[in-house]
């Protein structure tokens, strides 16, 4: 299949950006696009008044003034003179999510295919500049829209508490309880930024409402910037033998894997967004059905948490590996 086709053609139709351009989500909440494990954790935390307080202190330990004033002084702030086709691109996927106030961004010297969102009082997004070699217009909006999705969430804040955590991990690594528990901690933290990446490449998918751009993205991720080669299609069966493949042996390999990893693998990513877009919430989202920000005081943590909890059910219920496979015979003999 070529680059231009939907991935998956004997899926559900796509919607596409029309003539007029994408449709502007008017007062769009960020629940919208985060993950219910994502936002079961974003709201309870979000309810602990002072907790954020507590983590800005925290946060002087990595000095979010020093990497602004880094980022200022080694790499490129983009705006209306600077990267301008770039700014454009920022300035749409902005308006489309509507943001009020988009975060600065910084192109840095990285060959790389990436971006990240840092800092917690005032995020910044810094995108790679291998990026800019290495993707077409819609797939440069999607990234854009991805890091915007996290800082938008509020995504620095928490992670700041996990970068903190693993550094105390290792500072008591010598202190037998202490760090039993704290990997405990940093274990969830990790499965919660995992989490948060599916829901900024939720975000990202909104912004350019071109699905198949996003996935030619995660496929870069995996393989390069050059898809030329390349079967979107095939990637996305990949995807499926990653999950469905192998023995327990494998099941708990990937478990051991993914332990500290704050992203989950490209493939993954792919088959979950796809998961997402086909299941019908975001063509709900782009008829005008989505949270409205104004709604974000009535949200409920006691909801959230048993949404988080049934997304895990569900995964549990549906998953392919061979670990989820046995566990249900089990639970089904008993």
């Amino acid at each position: 299949m070529s680059d231009d086709q939907t991935p998956d053609e004997s899926g559900p139709v796509e919607i596409r950006e029309s003539a007029r351009g994408p449709v502007i989500l008017r007062g769009i909440s960020t629940r919208a696009w985060e993950h219910p494990a994502d936002r079961g954790a974003l709201v309870a935390l979000r309810e602990l008044r002072g907790f954020d307080i507590l983590l800005r202190k925290m946060s002087g330990m990595i000095s979010e003034r020093a990497l602004r004033l880094s980022l200022m002084g080694s790499s490129i702030r983009v705006d209306r003179h600077q990267y301008a086709r770039v700014y454009e691109h920022y300035q749409q996927v902005g308006a489309v999510l509507d943001a009020a106030d988009l975060p600065d961004l910084y192109i840095t010297r990285n060959p790389d295919l990436g971006g990240m969102c840092i800092g917690i009082d005032k995020p910044m997004i810094v995108i790679n500049s291998g990026s800019l070699d290495m993707l077409d217009e819609a797939e440069l909006r999607f990234l854009l829209a991805h890091e915007l999705g996290h800082a938008l969430s509020g995504h620095g804040l928490y992670r700041t508490l996990l970068m903190v955590l693993v550094r105390l991990t290792t500072s008591v690594a010598w202190v037998p309880v202490g760090v039993v528990g704290l990997r405990v901690i940093t274990a969830a933290l990790y499965e919660w930024s995992r989490k948060s990446e599916l829901s900024a490449d939720r975000a990202g998918a909104l912004a350019v409402q071109d699905p198949a751009a996003a996935i030619r993205v995660m496929a870069k991720m995996a393989g390069g910037g050059d898809l030329h080669d390349v079967d979107t299609a095939a990637f996305l069966e990949q995807a499926k033998e990653f999950e469905t493949g192998g023995d327990l042996r494998d099941s708990f390999l990937k478990l051991v894997l993914l332990e500290q990893r704050s992203h989950d693998f490209a493939v993954a990513r792919a088959a979950s967004l796809k998961t997402w877009i086909d299941d019908g919430e975001y063509r709900e989202y782009l008829a005008g059905e989505y949270p409205k920000r104004d709604d974000d005081k009535d949200a409920s943590p006691t909801a959230e948490a048993r949404a988080a909890a049934k997304s895990y059910k569900d995964l549990f219920e549906t998953s392919g590996d061979p670990l989820a496979k046995l566990m249900r015979k089990l639970k089904d003999g008993l």
